[in-house]
């Protein structure tokens, strides 16, 4: 039984260096890329022309980034059987597994704030706009 788990182990092993590129993948794009782009979208401009203009290139980069978050979903499913091996051994590949799945699970959810905070932001420039038109109607007909 010990072989058996010591062969599993090395297995796991062999499966983490495969999938490893692929986290290296992710994770460089997510610090290089994904992170810059999600603090530009942090002040969003006062008009709703602008502010569509900055959601329509949101949900450009949202496509890229979430395809990136599906991969590295993925690939940590992959090791979910990581789980059950408490060995020495295999602890510092855990370590780098946790490490990748925080700095993924932090990214997706900042990228889910952000896509529903420019959301509402807009929700409530396209309210607002919709009451400053209706406003303005009125006073015209009362000037009439």
């Amino acid at each position: 039984m010990l072989s058996n788990k010591r062969i599993q182990e090395l297995e796991l092993v062999m499966d983490f260096e495969k999938v490893e590129e692929c986290f290296k993948e992710v994770s460089s794009w997510i610090e290089n890329v994904g992170r810059k782009r999600l603090k530009e979208t942090i002040n969003l401009d006062d008009s709703l022309e602008m502010l569509l203009q900055a959601q329509k290139q949101f949900r450009e980069f949202d496509l890229v980034a979430s395809e990136y978050c599906r991969r590295g979903q993925e690939a940590l499913k992959k090791m979910d059987r990581w789980e059950d091996f408490s060995s020495v051994d295999v602890h510092s590949y855990r370590v780098k597994l946790q490490t990748y799945k925080d700095q993924l699970e932090d990214f997706c959810t900042q990228l889910d704030e952000n896509r529903h905070r420019i959301c509402e932001t807009v929700r409530l420039y396209e309210f607002f706009d919709k009451v400053r038109q209706s406003i303005c109607c009125m006073e015209e007909g009362v000037k009439s």
